[in-house]
Parts: C-alpha cells; structure tokens; sequence
C-alpha cells in the first residue's frame, strides 16, 4: 500500500520567541489595564490572542512525532525534536515512535501434518508510517482537545491490540506450513524444531505483510516457546522414547557384532583352539546376549571338554 505521508512544510518558529512574545502580550495587557491608555475592548481581545497563541506550542522530543491536521485536512508529520509554536488552530495528533515489545502468550495451532502443538512468539515492534497508523486504522485518538494530551496512551493501546491480535494469526499461518519435527515427515527439510532461522524469517516477513496496513514494522519476530499440546504430549514422548531406545539398541547390536567378530578373528589367528560352524555359531550366540543383554549375564562353569 502506497504512504500517503509527507512532512510538515508549515510555518513555525522557535517556541522560545513565541514565548517571548507571550510575556511581551502580557505585558502589554497589563500596562493597558493599569494606565488605561487603550480601549477597554483591547483588554479582553488581548486575552483571547494569548490564549490562542499558548495552543501553538509544541514540544517534541526523540523518536515522537505529530500529526498536523487543519481543520480535518493533513498537512504533513512534523519530526523535528525540539521547542516549537506552529498554527495555534492545527491539531497535533501526538505518536510515538519508540520501538515496543510483545510477548505473545503460546497459543494451540495444528502443525503441517495435523498435529495440535503449542506455540509462542516475541517480538519488537515500532511505528514506521504515521500516516497510516493514525488515518488507516482506528486508533482512538479522536479527542477534543486540540493538542491530543491524553490520548497517546489510548493510541499506543489500540496499536498493541491490533499488533496482538495480527501476530496470532501470522503465527497461526506461518506454524500451519511446517512440520514439529522430522518424526512427522522425515522427507522434510525444514521443521518447526530444526529450521528456527529460516521459521524465524518467514514469521517477520508475514507479521511486516499483515501490520503494513497500519504502517507498523516488525523489527524482529522469533518463536520463544514450542511444544506438542497436552493432549498428544505424553503419546509423542512415548514415541520419542521409543526412538531413542530403538536407535541406542541399533548402536549396541552393531558394536556387539564387531566385538564378536573381533574375538573369532583373533581366536582363530592366534590358533587358540579351532571351532566349527555349530561351535561358532553357539559362541555367537552367547557373546550377542552377554554384549546386548540389558541385565548382566550368569557365567556356567563347563566342567567336562568343549564338545560335552
């Protein structure tokens, strides 16, 4: 969406010159009144002209910004830091520009395969375009008083509600496109577990597409918190357990075949005694529950020859 924002081309000056033109008209009001040198209907005419003139002070300082709207019509964003007196009859719609965190509570979403998970985010934010933070959206900042006192923080709380409510449905829609794990689909190269980069990316790139309407920028997005949904939970560490059971089984089968191995190499190269196949084949046997067994094996003391 193309900005309709543009800066503040108006008149203004120094605030401390227009401060000091308000002590001058002070003065001169009460010079008039004690001497009554000037029409008695200068006196209240002085007074109304000092307070329009108090109305167009306007003090910025940084990372903040006003809106100056004449009359219902925008005339720019004014972002110069400092003390300044505009058009006492511009409203100044005050915005800060201050970047802003949010830590997003885990919420339950399905995975790429249907799983229900847990998921959460933290992020920090800031406003980019005032413009369309102000005018796009609804940021209840419509308020009576012409220099917008009150109302910033009404409008910071609007922004964070939308800020809420369209990162839980970027991360809803970021989660659904990947897996948990590898165990849900192992031809999968990314998953929620193992891609936290590239997740972490395509989580700010889809938050900066849904918050550009109200000219809000994800500065950094990042998932803080993920996990199977108490439901499935214990079923999926049960299948967890499984597989790391299955592959330290694999690992144990493995060395016990190189040991046995090992062993008839080195029996039959130093001629220690000559087995055959059926004797081979019982010392395997014994040697694969002695190395694989999960409890420590009985030893049985053969009194009598080896082919007894």
């Amino acid at each position: 969406m193309e900005t309709k924002e543009f800066e503040f081309k108006g008149f203004k000056m120094s605030g401390f010159i227009g401060l000091f033109l308000v002590f001058a008209l002070i003065g001169a009001i009460v010079w008039s009144g004690v001497t009554l040198t000037l029409p008695f209907v200068v006196i209240p005419v002085s007074f109304v002209l000092f307070i329009l003139f108090t109305i167009g002070f306007v003090q910025l300082e940084p990372n903040e910004a006003r809106a100056m709207v004449f009359f219902g019509k925008y005339r720019g964003t004014f972002r110069e830091n400092g003390f300044w007196w505009v058009n006492p009859f511009y409203t100044k719609k005050k915005i800060s520009l201050r970047a802003r965190n949010l830590n997003a509570e885990a919420i339950k979403v399905n995975d790429k395969s249907g799983n229900p998970i847990m998921i959460g985010l933290v992020m920090v934010w800031k406003i980019k375009d005032v413009y369309k933070a102000l005018f796009e959206i609804d940021s209840q900042t419509m308020s009576q008083n012409p220099n917008g006192i009150g109302t910033l923080n009404n409008t910071m709380k609007a922004f964070e509600n939308f800020v809420a409510v369209q990162s839980d449905a970027a991360l809803r829609q970021v989660a659904g496109r990947y897996n948990y794990d590898e165990n849900s689909n192992p031809a999968d190269d990314v998953t929620l577990r193992s891609g936290a980069d590239e997740i972490n990316e395509a989580l700010k790139q889809t938050l900066n597409e849904r918050l550009a309407i109200a000219g809000i920028e994800a500065v950094e997005a990042r998932i803080n918190y993920l996990a199977y949904a108490p439901e499935i939970a214990a079923v999926m560490l049960r299948r967890q357990q499984a597989d790391a059971i299955i592959a330290a089984r694999e690992k144990i089968v493995e060395g016990a075949v190189s040991m046995v191995k090992m062993a008839l190499d080195n029996l039959k190269k130093d001629g220690v005694v000559e087995l055959d196949e059926e004797r081979k084949a019982a010392m395997v046997s014994n040697l694969l529950v002695v190395l694989c067994g999960d409890e420590p094996a009985a030893p049985v003391v053969n009194a009598g020859t080896l082919y007894n």
